[in-house]
């Protein structure tokens, strides 16, 4: 991450001018956004959508961590994916995509998943991270270094027409550990998913982070969000932290 604060254009005032009108954001809260790093873990249905968010938001450098190649299975969400790039790494279809869409933006982006061995590399080039990972491995992973490095961490998945999300702001709000101690013994790879759902799951993490970013408006700090578009019930709920969480309740 780089000490040299980046102020904004005369082009970046053009492209980012309406947002710039949001009450409290303004001027400051875009040049927040673009001296801000932020780690998304899969750039697939949820991931995708939300780095692309970021990159239209105007956030300053991305890093990005997904492995694998494109599958036909991957193009009804992964919307940073083309039928073109099959059988191709799906990272640098990524890349293509975001530079598409922001030539200007820093991106820094990995061809493997998140896990134990490289998540205290990913997390200290960042000020924050949004885990879209699919596999509780890198989930606690991420949620490990993000509470020994005090980065706020952005926690959302979906299934089936359900999502949920919450704000993890070390030191201050329940860890992943705290909800979830050890991995869910009913939790699969494969599981039924619209990438409408990824989507709209994806927006709401990407609008967390840039409220914590610019630091205004309320976030889903020690509260989590279900959402059930089956049946089209929201819920808050509040979380609390875990005394014998055995990665955070040590803090």
């Amino acid at each position: 991450m780089s000490n040299k604060k980046k102020t904004l254009t005369e082009l970046d005032q053009q492209i980012y001018e309406w947002q710039m009108w949001v009450p409290e954001f303004g001027e400051s809260g875009q040049e927040k956004l673009k001296n801000a790093s932020i780690l998304v873990s899969r750039c697939g249905g949820l991931g995708g959508v939300v780095a692309y968010e970021l990159a239209a938001a105007g956030v300053g450098k991305l890093v990005l961590a997904h492995a694998g190649n494109l599958k036909h299975s991957d193009l009804n969400r992964q919307l940073l994916m083309t039928y073109d790039h099959l059988g191709k790494p799906r990272i640098e279809s990524v890349k293509r995509r975001l530079r598409d869409l922001n030539p200007h933006m820093e991106i820094e982006a990995y061809g493997e998943n998140v896990s134990e061995s490289n998540a205290k590399d990913l997390v200290s080039k960042v000020d924050l991270i949004i885990d879209c990972a699919p596999l509780f491995s890198e989930r606690f992973a991420m949620n490990r270094q993000a509470v020994v490095q005090h980065t706020p961490l952005v926690e959302c998945a979906m299934y089936d027409l359900e999502a949920q999300i919450t704000t993890i702001i070390p030191k201050e709000t329940p860890c992943l550990a705290c909800l979830y101690p050890e991995q869910p013994p009913v939790w699969k790879r494969q599981f039924p998913v619209f990438g409408a759902v990824s989507g709209m799951i994806g927006c709401i993490a990407v609008m967390e982070a840039i409220k914590i970013i610019a630091g205004f408006g309320h976030t889903l700090k020690s509260k989590m969000l279900n959402i059930d578009l089956r049946s089209m019930k929201f819920q808050t709920i509040d979380i609390h932290p875990a005394s014998d969480c055995h990665i955070c309740g040590h803090l």
